[in-house]
């Protein structure tokens, strides 16, 4: 039997309806891909990340069409977002977009590799060196902030805002640190493509209150 939590690939193949030459490379991977689906994360993981790069391969403007949905976020002043690496959402548009709406932005800096990350106060075009896990951070001199909305890039994601990473623990440390002394919202950013039906958790993974996508905001649904 099918684990339950298999994508339901029949909602993902829409989104390359546009590309559906029988020959197209797109539609060979989602072939390998609905083959190979496993339960073990490792492997999962390596599955997401080569989904991911199809999918932001085939949608460069992703990244301005999730900005335009921005102001259905959840409220925030004090907002953390990353900066892109490898196939990751693409953040430049969405923090010009909350900076137009009078947000102020930071970015996650690793300090220690075993900590919660802390976070620096950011404006595109401020300087930035890598932080203890290679990560793009704001220099030391940059003031230190608690954010109150925090956005998190992502490999895949489900309805219930399960959330598989990298697998570094850095966001799962984090958000438990910051939970157990404000409220702090914590918003997926992800293509619409990395939703899956169900993803298996861990007690110590610190779940999604909702999903922003290049197809609009998606409350994490609880159970």
């Amino acid at each position: 039997m099918a684990p339950t939590w298999l994508p339901r690939l029949e909602r993902i193949k829409p989104t390359f309806t546009a590309l559906a030459a029988p020959a197209n490379p797109i539609h060979r991977h989602m072939a390998d891909y609905e083959r190979a689906m496993t339960s073990d994360k490792t492997v999962l993981r390596a599955q997401m990340r080569a989904l991911r790069r199809t999918l932001s391969e085939a949608y460069p403007a992703a990244a301005q069409q999730l900005a335009d949905h921005a102001a259905s976020l959840p409220a925030g002043t004090e907002i953390a977002i990353y900066r892109a690496m490898g196939s990751e959402v693409e953040v430049e548009p969405l923090a010009r977009t909350l900076l137009r709406q009078g947000r102020r932005l930071c970015l996650p800096v690793v300090i220690r590799r075993d900590e919660a990350m802390i976070f620096r106060r950011w404006t595109p075009g401020d300087p930035l060196e890598p932080d203890m896990a290679g990560c793009p951070a704001p220099l030391p001199l940059a003031e230190t902030v608690l954010p109150d909305l925090v956005i998190v890039p992502l490999l895949a994601f489900d309805d219930t805002g399960a959330r598989l990473g990298q697998g570094g623990g850095y966001y799962d440390r984090t958000l438990a640190q910051l939970r157990r002394s404000s409220t702090v919202l914590a918003i997926g950013l992800a293509y619409a493509g990395q939703r899956l039906d169900r993803l298996p958790t861990e007690a110590h993974d610190q779940g999604l209150d909702g999903i922003l996508t290049e197809t609009g905001y998606i409350p994490a649904r609880k159970v």
